[in-house]
């Protein structure tokens, strides 16, 4: 089991309250050298405790790793669940919609029902066996290289057809949510097919739960101010929800 001192214990302390805390405000608070604190952040990262991030550090990763579909599933699932109906309330009769992959859309492709008239663009193979059930809802399944971790499609046959179609509204699922980042994923290629979606919406709505805010994945979507609409949990802090207001991001918590 590792050893720590007093200060060691004294960081992890300043880290809790909001999960981050800078080198700087460290050396400040303990009165110690900038040098210090940065060997300090380095034997606390090797034996587990926390992140070091650019200036300071974290208590949680800041990356989104990509996990399988199943796993996710069983990830945040009440959350998620909330999410879903949110974004349901935003859909209208004889919309024209894309949904994106993701285990969130999935939440809000169970419960598309009590339609007229509905008409649903997507990449997500699930979305499309989950919506055939629904005798009102035309489905367009994007066609292209299948991506079985995510059980969707990407490419060049997928992007392209996408060029074809102008859709009123597109729900997005990402892996992250970083004010300075923007939007990601943890595949490339996903992230450029959802530029692509982004290209053919009039409104573009994110359905992320709290814990995907402040990570990154591998592939950036786009910047923040291209978002009309998050809609996220309830653990999202005061501090996050103040930075995507400004934006311009309206915030719905469900």
């Amino acid at each position: 089991m590792a050893k720590l001192n007093e200060r060691h214990t004294q960081i992890l302390d300043l880290i809790k309250p909001s999960g981050f805390v800078s080198v700087q405000e460290l050396s400040q608070k303990l009165n110690v050298s900038l040098v210090t604190i940065r060997k300090d952040l380095s034997y606390l990262e090797k034996e587990g405790f926390l992140y070091r991030t650019h200036g300071g550090a974290s208590k949680n990763s800041t990356y989104a790793y990509e996990k399988n579909v199943i796993e996710k599933e069983g990830i945040n699932t009440e959350q998620k669940q909330k999410i879903s109906k949110e974004g349901i309330k935003l859909i209208q009769n004889n919309d024209f919609i894309i949904l994106s992959s993701g285990t969130t859309i999935h939440y809000l492709a169970r419960i598309l029902e009590d339609f007229e008239k509905l008409t649903v663009l997507t990449s997500s193979l699930s979305v499309s066996i989950e919506l055939c059930q629904k005798p009102n809802i035309d489905v367009i399944q994007l066609g292209g290289e299948i991506r079985k971790n995510s059980t969707s499609v990407i490419g060049a046959i997928s992007e392209s057809v996408l060029e074809q179609f102008s859709c009123n509204k597109l729900f997005l699922g990402v892996d992250g949510i970083d004010v300075n980042f923007g939007i990601s994923t943890s595949n490339a290629a996903e992230a450029h097919l959802n530029q692509k979606m982004m290209e053919s919406a009039d409104k573009i709505i994110v359905l992320a739960d709290s814990s995907k805010i402040g990570k990154r994945g591998f592939g950036r979507i786009s910047s923040l101010a291209k978002i009309d609409v998050l809609i996220t949990d309830n653990n999202i802090t005061n501090d996050s929800l103040n930075k995507f207001e400004e934006i311009g991001i309206e915030v719905i918590i469900a």
